[in-house]
């Protein structure tokens, strides 16, 4: 394959994902060249593959899908640095970006959403300012790791947790394990994990949380939702107190959620949407370099970019964990 072009995994409609050869990027003003070495499979990229869409975002033309990112710069005077990739390009300019909110900013650009192509390709030009360096510490995989804990810590943040709180979350994907570990650091004393899928139930206890039937007595004073279907708000509302606080953080399919209105009014439930994550990839990098949090376990398959459908087919399976993508074994087959 010549120097000018690389491998990409397109998806052009519900189901269909191609492996291409394309030229390869150049990079603008404000950006470089990266290598991409991980990726990660998202619940969203699901979403993407299943429906040629998410919420009310449509395909409207082939896309390469995949924002969860790690690569090394091959361009400028960072050259050679390991990084993590935000997917995230904000404007900077708009109400939103200046009061905090980026993750709010309605005209903000993101890998693997609407028109912007993602990771699942063997080169990317992204913005320098968008790319954390990664200790050495961290393995390209758990780098890709940091944006689901990106959106773990956001989500974390908008509970409002206080210490010896008791917290549930349902749904035991990646992003719900992360809660679990991150609820056990923040100083809950008990975490309660609620998932259908027995293997993510134990992962969940694994780190620390007590299986808890989605029927059981309300007990939690701040409920996660990530599982993304009506079942698990029903689920999470039923274990809030009254008065707490539920943090809706899973995508639901067909754009829609419902709940009883008249569980969350008696209880005088908060409702909160939770929206992919601020500025908290220095923390995401402090916490996964302390110790405290456990990435690596959370892998469960990992595929060359040639196998991208396979991949895609065995996320959404749901056999294991987290699926990750290697776009540069494409070139050892």
């Amino acid at each position: 394959m010549p120097d000018a072009t690389q491998l990409a995994a397109r998806l052009f409609g519900a189901g269909d994902v191609r492996v291409q050869e394309e030229e390869r990027p150049r990079p603008g003003d404000g950006e470089v060249l990266v290598e991409v070495t991980s990726v990660g499979l998202c619940g969203s990229d699901l979403h993407w593959f299943a429906e040629g869409a998410i919420g009310d975002a449509t395909l409207a033309q082939p896309l390469v899908l995949g924002h969860e990112m790690a690569g090394v710069i091959r361009s400028g005077p960072a050259e050679g640095t390991r990084v993590a990739i935000d997917p995230a390009v904000p404007c900077g300019v708009c109400e939103e970006c200046l009061r905090g909110d980026v993750n709010l900013c309605p005209r903000v650009v993101f890998a693997g959403h609407g028109r912007t192509d993602g990771g699942l390709r063997q080169f990317m030009a992204w913005p320098g300012n968008r790319l954390h360096p990664l200790p050495d510490s961290l393995s390209d995989d758990e780098g890709a790791l940091l944006e689901p804990l990106g959106v773990a810590l956001h989500a974390l943040d908008l509970g409002h947790l206080r210490v010896a709180s008791t917290v549930a979350v349902v749904g035991c994907g990646p992003i719900g394990l992360f809660l679990v570990q991150l609820a056990r650091l923040a100083g809950a004393t008990r975490v309660l994990a609620a998932d259908p899928l027995p293997h993510r139930l134990e992962a969940a206890v694994k780190f620390g949380a007590e299986p808890v039937a989605a029927e059981a007595a309300a007990v939690a004073d701040v409920a996660f939702e990530v599982g993304g279907n009506d079942a698990a708000v029903d689920a999470a509302m039923r274990l809030a107190k009254p008065g707490a606080r539920v943090i809706l953080v899973g995508i639901p399919d067909g754009d829609r959620t419902s709940f009883s209105a008249s569980l969350a009014r008696r209880k005088g439930l908060s409702l909160v949407m939770s929206r992919r994550m601020g500025e908290v990839y220095p923390r995401a990098i402090a916490l996964a370099t302390s110790g405290r949090l456990d990435l690596p376990s959370l892998v469960s398959a990992v595929f060359p970019l040639r196998d991208a459908a396979q991949a895609v087919d065995t996320a959404v399976a749901r056999a294991g964990l987290k699926v990750i993508i290697h776009p540069q074994d494409a070139a050892k087959h």
